[in-house]
């Protein structure tokens, strides 16, 4: 199985329109936001506020890391509705300062950037904010910067521990990869634990339990 990528900023989130031409795609980003748009905010609106009930007393008053943890499970929200809706099969590959998702095209067998999606691309966590991956209770290294995809033409020479695959599945079933992901700020010690079960559920718990 195999996804997508792209820098992006800590703030706006779009989404493309991937059944309309593209002079009625430019017409609609010019008169306002979409449904899909619309969604996205208030995921990431009701969420930050379940962030925010749940942690306090573990990072008190910390926008940032809540902000970020709140963006991640959105948009992780987003993919899995597409996946169940559409039958797509997602993933996300974690860096130490970032993380993309992927889509697997099952005609090709390989991973790449989700198509026409501006929502689920690239995206980069604020200076001095890192994650640090778990799963099956094992810290997995994560490297600084995306993985190159699978070359067509290369990909039967090579070693199968060097196919690309990202970190994180996300089903057509909705099912999903069991994880815990530490968003961590080194400086003040500060950090937020995300888990996300096999039914890709996720939620924000105290860092000590993890």
């Amino acid at each position: 199985m195999a996804m997508t990528q792209q820098q992006t900023s800590v703030t706006g989130i779009l989404i493309s329109s991937l059944d309309l031409p593209a002079k009625m795609h430019s017409r609609v980003r010019q008169t306002g936001f979409s449904l899909i748009e619309i969604m996205v905010v208030v995921i990431i609106v009701g969420i930050v506020i379940s962030v925010a009930t749940l942690s306090i007393g573990i990072l008190g008053n910390d926008r940032e890391l809540k902000v970020e943890a709140a963006r991640f499970m959105a948009l992780a929200e987003v993919a899995q509705e597409e996946a169940l809706m559409q039958g797509r099969e997602f993933g996300i590959e974690l860096m130490t300062a970032g993380y993309r998702f992927v889509e697997y095209d099952a005609l090709t067998g390989q991973w790449a950037d989700v198509p026409g999606d501006d929502t689920l691309r690239l995206r980069a966590l604020p200076e001095e904010v890192e994650f640090e991956l778990f799963l099956e209770g094992k810290r997995i290294l994560l490297d600084d910067d995306p993985a190159t995809f699978d070359d067509p033409k290369t990909r039967a020479t090579r070693a199968a521990t060097e196919i690309y695959a990202p970190h994180l599945l996300i089903y057509s079933s909705g099912d999903a990869t069991p994880f815990d992901l530490h968003i961590l700020r080194d400086y003040d010690d500060l950090n937020i634990v995300l888990r996300g079960d096999a039914l890709g559920a996720i939620e924000v718990v105290n860092p000590d339990e993890g």
